[in-house]
């Protein structure tokens, strides 16, 4: 079998100091970086939002980061500005080696749809592309590492999962925001879903 490693959103927005820190989300990128060499292949997804996206708290009158809004595609999460094209914190980390990388997948630049998975914003409808540029390099199985746990790297795998890969997260190279049971519930989906969740040593 041949495994891509997938790097979700190692952004510093998402990391200490952020727009939308991630507790320790600093704290994965040396293992994430030993991993790399190991993987056929190494994606990296980068949260990729024009200003006043339609996630964004500020977008909509009265309404305050992690409020709930319904959309067209269904429930939303509201959240603070964050990972702005062009702008710093849209950045990968420093520490990331992204040299590695194979492939650049950007999501979220739809000023519509928010984008949690690797594979398909947030309608569940509209695709990436990674699914057809895995296929094509002959990629069955995956490795999901990255932030965060209970969001992006949830919502990747899963959707990786339905679409028949072969999937792995690496819980100790991730780190989840836990927003009201949002870390036990996607724990939860993740294994219903058929992916495996490891906890790896480096």
């Amino acid at each position: 079998m041949r495994q891509a490693l997938i790097v979700i959103d190692v952004q510093k927005d998402f990391c200490p100091g952020g727009a939308l820190a991630v507790p320790e989300g600093d704290a994965i990128v040396p293992g994430i970086n030993n991993l790399m060499a190991k993987a056929d292949a190494v994606i990296l997804t980068q949260d990729w939002h024009p200003a006043e996206h339609s996630s964004f708290a500020s977008s909509h009158a009265g309404k305050s980061p992690y409020d709930r809004v319904e959309m067209p595609y269904g429930s939303q999460v509201l959240w603070p500005d964050h990972c702005i094209q062009g702008s710093v914190g849209a950045q990968f980390h420093p520490d990331l080696q992204t040299d590695k990388a194979d492939l650049v997948i950007r999501k979220g630049y739809n000023p519509a749809i928010d984008s949690y998975s690797a594979f398909f914003e947030n309608d569940h409808a509209t695709p990436t592309g990674l699914e057809g540029y895995l296929r094509t390099r002959g990629i069955d199985e995956v490795t999901l590492v990255g932030l965060a746990l209970d969001f992006c790297v949830n919502f990747s795998a899963v959707d990786a999962a339905k679409l028949g890969f072969c999937v792995t997260v690496r819980e100790d190279l991730c780190r989840a925001i836990d927003l009201d049971g949002s870390l036990a519930a996607a724990r939860a989906g993740m294994e219903t879903a058929g992916v495996t969740l490891e906890q790896g040593h480096g």
